[in-house]
């Protein structure tokens, strides 16, 4: 702990001072840290979510929230967060959500500059209290503290934001209530096109797009649902190189391109097992959940989607390892 100027005597005084000039210097949330931060800390809670209960076989597990709080702190949002005017819903990612993104310690946490952690965690508060018994049923557009758009909707008992599930609800401290989630939520950083071209993995994609044309209609206002192939999935579909797109015929790109396409705002909470999709060109695709995630086109062998839920200013983007074809 850092030195002080108070007296020896001072103990109390400077106990606190001390703790606070530490969470100020270091951005590490403490025990002795006052408001969210110290709540967070030393919150653990049940996940009692539907999702999580079937996939654990029935049984609880624990969530905690020290690395939230750790961020919080070291972001400077502890006392916007502690403002007893400021009334907030947070939805709060566990800890086992910032270790499926790489950021499973302090250290990690470390790295991520001040700003963008700043950004990433405001897109995770809500103006206003929100149970979860007062979601509305029907997907509603919500306005994060970040200024950008997140999408809402309850069913049954269970709460979803951009298709990722509540596991612990209406945990309440003070001006906030809290609802626990295992994902970190990111902001969308632009529309679908701007998302794929900032994607190393989406090379491939991008340059689809811009030969077949269809820039535009991926960065308009939408909302749509992209199922995105990777790379290495139209190397697989024959397309070996960039070139090999470029050479291709754009009404060709076209009719494989619009088969990936759903109109609407689709997430991973919105897929059933043999769900059927009407895609952008008019062919159907078959949703299964069996083995695993997939979508199954017309004249391909089915496609496991491996990412979900990359939000867009205009839509949502699935990563899949298969090119569908129509």
């Amino acid at each position: 702990m850092r030195r002080f100027v108070l007296a020896a005597f001072l103990l109390p005084a400077l106990i606190m001072i001390s703790c606070q000039k530490e969470a100020k210097d270091n951005a590490e949330a403490t025990p002795g840290e006052a408001g969210i931060v110290a709540f967070l800390n030393s919150k653990s809670v049940g996940k009692n979510n539907a999702a999580n209960a079937q996939m654990n076989n029935g049984t609880s597990r624990q969530a905690q929230f020290q690395l939230l709080s750790f961020a919080i702190a070291r972001a400077g949002l502890a006392n916007e967060l502690n403002n007893p005017k400021f009334a907030y819903t947070l939805f709060a990612p566990t800890d086992e959500a910032f270790a499926a993104m790489g950021l499973g310690t302090r250290q990690a946490i470390n790295g991520v500059p001040v700003a963008q952690l700043k950004a990433i965690l405001l897109y995770h508060v809500l103006k206003g209290k929100v149970l979860a018994a007062q979601v509305p049923t029907t997907y509603t557009e919500l306005t994060m503290l970040s200024e950008q758009k997140a999408y809402i909707v309850r069913r049954g008992s269970d709460v979803f934001i951009n298709g990722t599930p509540v596991v612990a609800a209406d945990i309440t401290d003070k001006s906030a209530v809290i609802h626990a989630i295992d994902r970190v939520l990111m902001p969308p950083a632009g529309n679908i096109v701007d998302v794929a071209a900032a994607n190393p993995d989406f090379t491939y994609l991008v340059a689809a797009v811009k030969k077949a044309g269809l820039v535009n209609a991926l960065s308009g206002p939408g909302p749509l649902t992209v199922f995105a192939p990777t790379n290495q999935a139209f190397i697989d579909a024959g397309f070996t190189t960039i070139a090999s797109i470029e050479a291709a015929m754009p009404s060709d790109l076209v009719s494989i391109l619009t088969y990936h396409v759903v109109a609407g705002r689709v997430f991973s909470s919105d897929l059933n097992n043999g769900q059927m999709l009407t895609m952008l060109s008019g062919g159907k695709t078959i949703i299964s959940l069996t083995n695993g995630p997939q979508i199954d086109g017309k004249n391909s062998a089915p496609s496991n989607i491996v990412q979900t839920d990359i939000v867009a200013t205009n839509g949502v983007i699935h990563v899949i390892d298969r090119v569908l074809l129509p």
